[in-house]
């Protein structure tokens, strides 16, 4: 059999949860239809935005490097793969803004 005391327990603890989830989700949704976004989510999103450039890019130079060293030829590959992974970083930061603008 349960006890009672330890059932209350759980449906008070149940209860907290429940008002601070739905306090966080007005607090959310009032932001939202405020429009204020802060000084902060326009930094955040240009770092990330940064390093979806760098990380690609950084990629390809190791892995072209990597490439030169072991297969040399007149023809850089570091070079080539530094603006392929430009290219892509370009492409995801381009997709990210974009979502970004979408949840507006």
């Amino acid at each position: 059999m349960s006890n009672p005391e330890t059932t209350r327990k759980d449906h008070s603890s149940e209860q907290r949860l429940l008002k601070r989830i739905g306090s966080s989700e007005a607090r959310m949704i009032r932001r939202r239809r405020q429009g204020d976004r802060g000084f902060w989510r326009p930094m955040a999103l240009i770092g990330v935005v940064g390093w979806t450039v760098v990380v690609p890019m950084l990629v390809g130079i190791a892995i072209g490097t990597w490439i030169d060293h072991r297969w040399p030829s007149r023809f850089s590959r570091t070079l080539m793969l530094l603006v392929a992974g430009l290219g892509i970083g370009c492409l995801m930061a381009w997709t990210r803004i974009k979502r970004e603008q979408e949840d507006r």
